[in-house]
C-alpha cells in the first residue's frame, strides 16, 4: 500500500525518494533557475477566492462538457513525454484513469508508449499531441496514424521552437536513450527499487517512432514552424485543433481567425522560458480579448483544488494537469495516482462550497476577490 498522499506535494516528496537523481530532476525540472514555474504558483496562490454562505450547496456536480463529451471531473491529463520512467506501464495507468473517470488526456508525440494503446487503453478519451520535428511529412504520417486509431482531437504544441535549458537536467547528464557514465551508474544504484524495476520491464524508448515514423531527437530544432504550417495542419486534420502553449493576445487572436478549435494558455510548466509571464494572467487576458464563447483550455502551476476553481474563474473552460501526475505515479503506482485524483476532486468540491456554489458552470470571475487582470 502506498504512503499516503493528501498534497500534490505529497506525491512530489514521496517521488523524490523513489526516482533516481536524473529522472526526479528531468520531471521536476524547468527553464533557467526555475524563476517562471515559481512565479506560476506564487501568482496563483495570491489570488483569493471569495467565500459565500447560506446558498445550498449540499448536492454538487463537478463534471464538465469538453468538446460535446462530459468529464467526469474538471481536470484532464496533459501530454508529457517518456512518462514510464516515473514507473513502469505509467501511460497506461494514466489512460486507464481516463478512461475510469471519461478525462481527456493527452498522447505525446514522445510518449513511451504507442499511440495506438494509449486510445485502446483511454477507450477513446486520449487526444493526440504533435510535436512539429522539423519535417512536415513526418507531421503528416503521424497524424494519418492518429487518424486511423481513432483520435478525434489534435494537440499542436507551439511553445517549442527550441528545447529551453533546463540546467537541473543538464547537471545530472540526461539524454534519451540514457548515457550511462559514473555518476548516473552510483544514481541508479542508490535508488534500487526503479532501477530493478525498470530494468525487469525494460527501459522507456520513444514508441512512436521508427521505421516509417523515422527517428525523434528531443533536442532538435522545431523553430521552422510557422502559421502556413499551422494551416496546412488545419486543412489536413477533419477533427478538433488544440493549439497548445499561448501567452499572448495577439497570437491568441490570430489563432482564432486560423480556425482552430480551442486554445490550451501554458507556459509549458515553466520549462521553456525562464522570463515568461504568468500563465493564469496570460488566459485572463486572452479570454478577455477572444470573448466569452471561444474555447480556452489552461495547464501551468495547478496543485490544488483551489488552483482549478482559480483558472476556471480566470476564464478556463477545462484545466490540465501534467507533471504532479507522474510525481504520484512514482510515489505509488496506480493506487497513487488515484488518491492524487481523489484528493484534487475533493479539494475542488470542497472550494466550491466555500464558494456557495454547486458546479464549475458557476464559477465565473466574481468569484475571485483580486482578479489577475484589473477591471
Amino acid at each position: 500500500m502506498p504512503q499516503s498522499i493528501h498534497t500534490c506535494d505529497d506525491a512530489r516528496r514521496l517521488a523524490r525518494r523513489r526516482l533516481p537523481w536524473l529522472v526526479f530532476d528531468y520531471i521536476d525540472g524547468a527553464a533557467g533557475v526555475g524563476y517562471a514555474e515559481q512565479l506560476n504558483r506564487s501568482t496563483l496562490q495570491q489570488m483569493q477566492l471569495q467565500p459565500r454562505i447560506l446558498n445550498d450547496v449540499e448536492h454538487r456536480s463537478l463534471a464538465v462538457s469538453v468538446f460535446g463529451r462530459e468529464a467526469q471531473l474538471p481536470i484532464g491529463i496533459s501530454p508529457m513525454g517518456m512518462c514510464n520512467l516515473s514507473r513502469p506501464g505509467a501511460d497506461l495507468m494514466l489512460a486507464r484513469l481516463a478512461a475510469r473517470h471519461r478525462l481527456p488526456i493527452g498522447a505525446s508525440t514522445a510518449a513511451s508508449t504507442s499511440l495506438e494503446s494509449i486510445i485502446e487503453a483511454s477507450e477513446g478519451n486520449a487526444w493526440f499531441q504533435l510535436y512539429f520535428s522539423g519535417q512536415e511529412a513526418d507531421a503528416d504520417r503521424l497524424m494519418a496514424r492518429a487518424e486511423a486509431a481513432g483520435y478525434e482531437t489534435l494537440i499542436l504544441t507551439v511553445d517549442v521552437p527550441e528545447v529551453g535549458r533546463r540546467p537541473r537536467e543538464l547537471r545530472r547528464g540526461f539524454t534519451m536513450p540514457f548515457r550511462i557514465g559514473a555518476s548516473q551508474f552510483i544514481d541508479f544504484a542508490c535508488h534500487p527499487q526503479w532501477s530493478l524495476s525498470t530494468l525487469f520491464q525494460g527501459a522507456p524508448a520513444l514508441a512512436n517512432f521508427g521505421g516509417d515514423f523515422g527517428e525523434f531527437d528531443r533536442t532538435s530544432s522545431r523553430a521552422g514552424a510557422d502559421w502556413g504550417l499551422l494551416e496546412r495542419i488545419r486543412d489536413r486534420w477533419q477533427g478538433k485543433l488544440v493549439v497548445k502553449g499561448v501567452l499572448g493576445v495577439t497570437d491568441a487572436l490570430s489563432l482564432k481567425s486560423a480556425g482552430v478549435d480551442a486554445i490550451q494558455v501554458s507556459s509549458h510548466g515553466g520549462r521553456q522560458l525562464d522570463s515568461a509571464p504568468p500563465a493564469i494572467i496570460a488566459l485572463a487576458e486572452i479570454r478577455d480579448a477572444v470573448g466569452k464563447e471561444f474555447p480556452l483550455f489552461y495547464d501551468s502551476g495547478i496543485r490544488s483544488g483551489e488552483d482549478i476553481v482559480k483558472a476556471y474563474a480566470s476564464g478556463a473552460d477545462f484545466v490540465f494537469l501534467g507533471r504532479p501526475w507522474l510525481f504520484a505515479i512514482a510515489a505509488g503506482g496506480r493506487q497513487g495516482l488515484q488518491q492524487l485524483l481523489d484528493v484534487l476532486a475533493s479539494e475542488t468540491s470542497i472550494t466550491l462550497a466555500q464558494l456557495g456554489l454547486r458546479g464549475l458552470s458557476e464559477v465565473d470571475q466574481t468569484c475571485l476577490v483580486n482578479p489577475a487582470v484589473p477591471d
